[in-house]
């Protein structure tokens, strides 16, 4: 028996398990960050930093022989940005909790979490192959940034371990409040971005709710995708909850 049971998680625990999603995303923001912070920085710095540090070019990894530091995220901080004070160990805590306790997770018991302690943030994330179209993306968005039409931005550097995507995250304050889901979209949307977005709440970040989790819980809860047919453009999005367009 043991060893059919050693078997079956190590099938689980492929590669691209829940848990192996979170490890990286740990590890990213543990590393250093390049942060243009708009509250502090001149302005007229800001082309210069756009331009020495696109994402296709910098190295998650940095290199050590050449005294670069590994890089977890790129990332601006809007004029008007301001951290968010959310409780994020007592959500952890009452997770543990709600584990524990045996009790069903879904969406609903998440999202309780989540207003008890605070922890609303949210991002609609942008998945992009490595090259000028993800810098032009990133560009896009950042200006929306440093311009305050959206608090916080930040990209992935470029992994070269991986073939994977880079992701553009683009922040908002409350994800349970969907005419402001809807209206970030609208401001990425409007910088040129046509590329399908989802959208995810911080809470599953911080509680390790990623691709293939063990609760079948979807980790994204809103897709947009954007409609070139019709006139005027706009995104059609869906919420995955409820499978119900909202727009």
């Amino acid at each position: 028996a043991g060893s059919k049971e050693s078997s079956v998680e190590d099938k689980v625990e492929t590669p691209f398990s829940a848990e192996a999603y979170a490890a990286e995303a740990m590890a990213a923001d543990m590393d250093p960050w390049i942060v243009f912070d708009s509250r502090r920085t001149p302005r007229n710095e800001f082309d210069g930093w756009l331009e020495s540090n696109r994402p296709s070019q910098v190295c998650r990894f940095g290199d050590e022989e050449g005294g670069v530091s590994r890089v977890g995220w790129i990332a601006v901080l809007g004029p008007s940005h301001c951290p968010s004070s959310n409780d994020v160990m007592g959500l952890q805590e009452s997770w543990e909790k709600l584990l524990a306790s045996g009790r069903s997770v879904t969406f609903q018991t998440v999202k309780e979490l989540a207003l008890n302690h605070g922890v609303l943030t949210g991002k609609w994330l942008m998945h992009l192959d490595s090259g000028f179209k993800l810098d032009h993306a990133w560009e896009c968005v950042a200006r929306a940034a440093l311009e305050g039409k959206i608090s916080v931005v930040k990209v992935s550097p470029f992994n070269p371990a991986t073939e994977v995507k880079q992701v553009i995250c683009a922040y908002n304050q409350n994800f349970t409040d969907e005419s402001e889901v809807i209206r970030l979209d609208s401001v990425i949307r409007a910088t040129g971005v046509k590329c399908p977005l989802s959208y995810k709440p911080d809470v599953y970040t911080y509680l390790g709710i990623y691709r293939n989790n063990r609760w079948k819980l979807c980790p994204t809860i809103y897709e947009s995708k954007f409609d070139l047919e019709c006139v005027p453009r706009r995104s059609h999005i869906i919420n995955k909850v409820t499978n119900l367009e909202v727009t």
